[in-house]
C-alpha cells in the first residue's frame, strides 16, 4: 500500500466521531499496517448473524445496514465505523447481519493479529478496547434512549 493511500485511510479512520476514538496516530499506523483490505459489493454480507466472527471490520468507504430483528429502525455503519465487534469481544455468534448498501471497502483485523499487536504494544490494546467500550455504550444508548446522544467531555476536548 502506498504511503499516500495509507495516510488517506488513517485520516478517514482517525477522524470518525464514532470509531476507535482513543487510538493515537502511531496506533493507527500499526493497525493499518496489519489490516487486510476487503471489498464488498452491494448486497454482500460483511457479518453473518449467528456466525462467530474471527475479527472485526473498520469501514473505509460506503455504508452497510445493520439488521437487528428486534429493532424497527434502520441502523447503518459508514466510513470510520466498526462492525463485528460484539462477536469479536465475546467470541460468540454475531448478533446481527451487516449487509453492504453499496460498494463497501473495509480493513479487516483478525483476533490473532490484534493479540500479537497488543502483546507488543500493551497501551495500544488498552486504547483499542477503551474505544470499543465507547462504541458499544453509544450504540446501546442509541437503541434504548433518545436519538440525541451527548458527546463525553473527554472526547469533545480531543477534537
Amino acid at each position: 500500500m502506498s504511503n499516500a493511500s495509507q495516510h488517506q485511510d488513517v485520516s478517514v479512520l482517525s477522524a470518525a466521531k464514532n470509531g476507535l476514538v482513543y487510538l493515537t496516530p502511531n496506533d493507527w499506523v500499526l493497525i493499518v499496517d496489519k489490516a487486510v483490505r476487503r471489498q464488498f459489493k452491494a448486497g454482500e454480507t460483511l457479518v453473518h448473524k449467528g456466525k462467530v466472527t474471527e475479527g472485526l471490520y473498520l469501514v473505509l468507504k460506503g455504508t452497510a445496514a445493520v439488521q437487528i430483528a428486534s429493532h424497527k429502525g434502520s441502523l447503518e455503519v459508514g466510513a470510520g465505523d466498526v462492525c463485528g465487534e460484539i462477536s469479536f469481544l465475546d467470541e460468540l455468534p454475531a448478533t446481527a447481519d451487516v449487509i453492504a448498501n453499496e460498494a463497501v471497502e473495509t480493513f479487516y483485523l483478525d483476533r490473532p493479529t490484534l493479540q500479537s499487536l497488543f502483546e507488543l504494544f500493551p497501551h495500544l490494546g488498552s486504547r483499542f478496547y477503551h474505544s470499543l467500550a465507547a462504541i458499544l455504550s453509544r450504540r446501546v444508548r442509541e437503541l434504548i434512549g433518545p436519538a440525541s446522544v451527548p458527546v463525553p467531555a473527554s472526547l469533545s476536548k480531543r477534537r
